[in-house]
């Protein structure tokens, strides 16, 4: 079973788009009330999704990561400062009388790093002590920031719950952090570094694919009859996204270039693009009702987008910033969400 997880984990441009097909096609075949009881497996899916992230953190390469300060703030001020903003205005540009498809664009960017954030910068062969730094940075800063975001610039337009989402976040974010940090001391105790490293430490990606497959099923399965009668729907999302994607892509290229070495461009490339969906599909769901499926279709949309440019990014990153002068320090991650 774990070779399978973690073959399924290395080919996530495959797989995603096949659950998002396998969630449409249960969502038109299966009853309704079947389909909307999938609403209770979000939790625990999106903590299943987080918790591995947080086992395999290595606190070393956090350490390291602390040095470049000027990195730090420049890759949380196009997470907080720019993104969110340019999604706002596309939400309210692309759907005007669709608020809750305008929270989805906005949601999707106000949750920036995941556990891709890391190994995408690994692949492309960033700075990872950086990379690891912005995931855990950017989640904070992101889940803490997501409900004033909401409240200020969508609150007139959509019913927010305003302690609802707090302690949704609390729920999928922070406790899964603890639990995960927890567990990573515990089997480092028990079984050793290098027994970790070698055979626990990889099956864990796995786990959090699970939990990532299992939030993109639920999202389209929930909104699957909506996309049946109106498949132009689609095309609707994938313009926005696909143009916040470019800008944030073209923006983070160009101040890299500009102010920062190829290991920290990279990084900050992959720390600024890299949105934690996962997060944002679960308080899209559980914090807003029946009308959170709605804002749940975007960000569901965002995986197909978010992963295949990701991977054509590496194959050019050569290109845009020159080949690596030498081989970065080897981190044993596999690609997650």
């Amino acid at each position: 079973m774990w070779n399978l997880l973690i073959r399924i984990n290395k080919n996530l441009i495959a797989a995603i788009p096949g659950m998002m097909l396998a969630g449409f096609l249960a969502g038109i075949s299966l009853p309704s009330a079947l389909i909307s009881n999938l609403k209770t497996l979000v939790l625990p899916l999106t903590f299943l999704m987080v918790y591995p992230m947080m086992v395999t953190l290595n606190i070393k390469h956090l350490q390291a990561g602390v040095k470049n300060i000027k990195l730090q703030i420049m890759t949380q001020f196009v997470n907080f400062g720019v993104i969110p903003f340019i999604a706002y205005g596309l939400g309210l540009y692309f759907f005007p009388d669709q608020p809750y498809m305008a929270l989805g664009l906005l949601l999707a960017a106000l949750l920036p790093t995941s556990g891709m954030t890391i190994s995408w910068t690994g692949f492309a062969q960033g700075n990872m002590g950086a990379a690891i730094n912005m995931t855990v940075i950017g989640l904070t800063l992101g889940s803490i920031a997501t409900p004033f975001y909401v409240q200020v610039l969508l609150g007139a337009k959509v019913a927010v719950n305003f302690m609802l989402i707090i302690k949704q976040i609390v729920i999928i974010v922070f406790l899964p952090m603890v639990v995960g940090f927890v567990t990573r001391q515990w089997l480092m105790r028990e079984y050793g570094q290098q027994h970790f490293k070698e055979s626990l430490g990889p099956k864990f990606p796995a786990l959090s694919t699970v939990g990532v497959l299992g939030i993109v099923f639920v999202a389209i399965a929930l909104k699957s009859r909506t996309i049946a009668a109106n498949p132009a729907i689609l095309g609707s999302i994938f313009v926005p996204l696909c143009i916040v994607y470019f800008i944030n892509f073209t923006l983070s290229t160009l101040a890299g270039k500009l102010f920062f070495t190829r290991g920290d461009a990279i990084a900050l490339v992959y720390g600024t693009v890299m949105r934690n969906l996962s997060i944002a599909l679960a308080i899209a769901i559980n914090a807003f009702g029946a009308a959170g499926a709605e804002t749940a279709l975007v960000i569901a949309v965002s995986y197909i987008i978010q992963v295949q440019a990701a991977a054509w990014y590496v194959k050019f990153t050569d290109t845009v910033f020159g080949p690596a002068v030498a081989s970065p320090e080897p981190v044993h991650l596999t690609k997650k969400i």
